[in-house]
């Protein structure tokens, strides 16, 4: 089968819960849809939860968090996402340990010896049984344990001490992140062997972000192309392949059931995005969203910190910064292409549902 890229485009928004038809009507189950949610960032986490969730507002997402719809950990390559509670376990065996992998060496640039971070572990292991404290307070208790710290070695304790399965992220208390015990907030973790939990992670990455290519899985997870492979072949026929422009791709074969040809339909036409989002981290290769002329826009810098996008028909046509005020959403808008007045109102109309997800009226400035 070959599609052209805009074919292929539709497809992917669908399998991105961008586009109808829905594949999940609550947190738990967009999270579990993914496998893993990019969330680095708490308040682009939240909308990338809100963009995928008509209707919802920010304190229903929220509370759904505090239910323990899904934590917050460093499932892989070092970076914090959404995963549902009961798989962080096993996604931190499979994949966190690459990132454990280079540990050492960050403690040795850092100036921390391994005795103490192993040190800082055992002592949040106990402060937070039983509690939720602030990252704050977590330092506090290394402290009064007399483990000593200088810059960067506290939150690097911190990632350890997730990283090997101990602590997660919880829901911020205001603007404070907090932390808890892994057991305690996940106390019936799955326990796939190696080869099912690799097959896991391929199915839900392709269904999720098809058609992408197997590079794109590798990039995403951190895993080697043999481990890629090996969860393909485990996934076995959940999973085709696909030509996009003489590409190979693989794709979940249900997504071929909403057809590859045509729009994907007025509610994907625009779309306003957090910076950090599957739609862009996804992916390895991120041609098919964005021109590369693009992309300085949208990673000033190149330092990995993404702006939040508007995207037109699955392509990013501009970028958008937003103040939460006590009485309105501001939104800052700067346009990548061309645009019209009738396709600014379109986009105008696309930044609405952020606003109504923070029960705020909205208000936009073009520059």
């Amino acid at each position: 089968m070959e599609w052209t890229t805009s074919q292929a485009l539709a497809l992917r928004l669908r399998s991105l819960l961008l586009a109808p038809p829905p594949a999940a009507d609550d947190v738990a189950g967009v999270v579990e849809w993914f496998g893993a949610m990019q969330a680095q960032d708490m308040a682009s986490g939240l909308w990338s939860l809100g963009v995928r969730l008509p209707g919802r507002t920010v304190d229903d997402v929220s509370a759904a968090l505090e239910r323990r719809e899904a934590i917050r950990t460093w499932p892989m390559r070092g970076t914090v996402h959404l995963v549902p509670p009961a798989d962080a376990r096993w996604m931190l065996e499979l994949m966190g340990v690459r990132a454990l992998a280079g540990a050492a060496k960050r403690r040795e640039t850092i100036g921390l010896s391994e005795a103490i971070a192993e040190r800082g572990v055992e002592v949040l292991a106990t402060a937070l049984e039983g509690n939720r404290l602030t990252r704050a307070q977590c330092l506090a208790a290394l402290a009064e344990a007399g483990v000593e710290l200088g810059p960067q070695m506290g939150y690097h304790i911190l990632w350890y001490a997730s990283q090997r399965g101990v602590t997660c992220i919880a829901p911020h208390l205001g603007k404070e992140q907090t932390f808890v015990l892994l057991d305690e907030w996940a106390p019936e973790p799955r326990r796939p062997e190696r080869a099912e939990a690799l097959g896991i992670m391929a199915l839900r990455y392709f269904r999720s972000h098809g058609p992408a290519t197997r590079a794109d899985f590798a990039r995403w997870t951190g895993l080697t192309m043999a481990d890629t492979r090996a969860g393909l072949a485990e996934a076995g026929d959940r999973l085709t392949t696909v030509r996009v422009d003489g590409a190979e791709m693989v794709v979940d074969p249900a997504l071929l059931d909403s057809g590859p040809a045509g729009p994907a339909g007025p509610a994907a036409e625009w779309l306003a995005l957090p910076g950090f989002d599957e739609y862009m981290l996804g992916y390895k290769d991120r041609a098919m969203m964005m021109a590369a002329e693009h992309l300085a826009a949208v990673v000033p810098g190149g330092n990995g910190v993404f702006r939040a996008t508007l995207v037109r028909g699955g392509r990013v046509a501009g970028t958008w910064t937003r103040t939460l005020g006590r009485k309105a959403v501001t939104v800052e808008v700067q346009p990548l292409v061309p645009l019209g007045a009738a396709e600014r109102t379109a986009a105008e109309a696309a930044l609405r549902p952020y606003a109504d997800f923070h029960g705020l009226p909205l208000r936009v400035r073009w520059t």
